[in-house]
């Protein structure tokens, strides 16, 4: 998600990682470049990438700024990324500011050696765990809960004879949401929380290992998935193998995926723990039209993420199923930012209605989520104007009530246009006929037996959570 689209929304996402491990001996940057390329969706704030030779000194090389990936890196850039074992970042900041020093991977020099670590997720006790660092003598570079993580895996590397030991010993101590992709001279470790609220998973081409946030990464660098790591799991590659840790899993039962990666985060290409994005898209359109049916000519999708749940929403009514809206491509980051007054002129140059399309016509339009509620008002009265006799709006997610700890960028409750109005005064504030949200006892039918985390809805969050905004604490 660009800034234009987090301002005009008021929903920011995550971070992706990508880590790549070439057993031959080749640079491994080409393919960190074209991994974060398609992650570029979770996060298009800042990135970086950092390598090392395992068969050399000990040295990482690495590049990372402000920007998107084309535009942080060139071919030049990546020409002096030499090296076989690597690993990259994308970040949308969740926590911490926007800053170039708070771009990831971060790369720590410590006595044993060099650590290189990207984090997609939020800690929810990085306060504390902070504090205690800073009162031994730590020195924080940073104002991301990303370098407590790293400080922990480095302190504990000390006392331990294995990295992916250390990383054992420090997710006992930090709590919340993380993928952890790690490179240590001879060795890269992936880490998912034992919940599992953020994605992670392995490929493989040829002799080389991979790690991203979705299985699109690695379809993109032409590798084959092979599974995901598991809630709880440490992974390590090395030149003698695979290694698996599964000693910090918890209960099936207890686990909590983030079910906004299958309302929204996710690409549409990418499956997570076995469930497809785009199925699961077209379940959550079915839902909605089995509980809010309605007589209309036409269902479209807001692009891009109400598109596939309004391809659902039309196969479950029998409604033709039609493209309302084209949508302009390169509004990036650089877009200028718009104040709240300017959202309105901002939609329209992010979306235009095609007006043939929706002419004379009863639309149904299917989005992912109503947040602060002024683009969707805004992109209803687009469509009136443009002729829509009657806009009927379905949501593929419940009303958001209460704040994301976890890494997802959900707005403090006075922001949040369901905490405050009911869904009748929703839908007149935003100009709808009618107004329709995802029933939450119906997101189960998205994943099926899967352990989710819907506490952004219904307030019940899988473990203790701060109950106060920490995202920007170290700020």
């Amino acid at each position: 998600m660009s800034e234009f689209e987090k301002i005009t929304t008021g929903m920011g996402e995550e971070c992706g990682v990508f880590g790549a491990y070439d057993m031959d001996g080749g640079d491994v940057a080409p393919s960190i470049y074209y991994g974060l390329f398609a992650l570029q969706h979770r996060g298009q704030e800042s990135c970086g990438i950092a390598v090392t030779d395992t068969y050399g000194e000990r040295k990482i090389h690495s590049r990372k700024g402000l920007g998107l990936v084309n535009e942080v890196f060139d071919e030049e850039s990546l020409q002096n990324l030499t090296g076989n074992l690597g690993v990259g970042h994308v970040r949308y900041s969740t926590a911490g500011g926007s800053r170039a020093e708070n771009a990831m991977p971060l790369v720590i020099n410590y006595v044993k050696g060099v650590l290189a670590i990207a984090h997609n997720g939020n800690l929810t006790n990085a306060i504390e765990l902070r504090h205690e660092l800073e009162y031994t003598g730590a020195i924080f570079q940073t104002t991301i809960d990303s370098e407590v993580i790293a400080y922990h895996i480095a302190r504990e590397r000390l006392n331990v004879k294995k990295a992916e030991d250390a990383v054992k010993n420090a997710m006992k101590k930090i709590k919340g949401a993380y993928a952890l992709v790690v490179t240590s001279p001879r060795k890269m470790i992936g880490a998912r929380d034992p919940f599992g609220l953020k994605p992670l998973c392995i490929g493989k081409r040829d002799n080389t290992y991979f790690l991203a946030s979705e299985s699109c990464a690695i379809s993109a660098v032409g590798g084959e998935f092979v599974r995901d790591v598991e809630p709880g799991e440490i992974v390590s590659f090395t030149k003698h193998g695979i290694k698996s840790d599964m000693s910090m899993a918890i209960s099936p039962k207890k686990q909590a995926r983030c079910i906004f990666e299958y309302i929204y985060f996710a690409r549409t290409d990418s499956t997570i723990d076995n469930v497809n994005v785009y199925h699961s898209r077209i379940l959550a359109g079915n839902a909605l039209a089995e509980s809010y049916p309605v007589e209309a000519d036409l269902v479209v999708g807001v692009p891009d993420s109400g598109l596939v749940a309004a391809k659902g929403y039309s196969e479950k009514s029998g409604i033709p199923y039609g493209m309302a809206f084209h949508k302009n491509s390169y509004v990036g980051r650089t877009f200028i930012k718009p104040k709240q007054s300017q959202r309105e002129s901002s939609v329209k140059i992010k979306l235009n209605v095609i007006e043939e399309v929706v002419r004379g016509k009863r639309i149904v339009m299917v989005d992912d989520s109503i947040v602060r509620g002024t683009t969707c008002a805004n992109i209803i009265k687009m469509l009136k104007k443009a002729g829509a006799k009657e806009v009927h709006v379905r949501i593929s997610s419940p009303p958001f009530l209460y704040p994301c700890y976890f890494g997802t960028d959900v707005p403090s409750n006075e922001q949040l246009i369901a905490h405050s109005h009911t869904t009748e005064e929703i839908r007149e504030m935003i100009g709808a006929d009618s107004l329709g949200y995802m029933e939450i006892e119906k997101l189960k039918d998205m994943v099926g037996d899967l352990g989710y985390c819907d506490a952004c809805f219904t307030g019940d969050y899988p473990m203790e959570v701060p109950g106060k905004d920490i995202s920007l604490a170290f700020e």
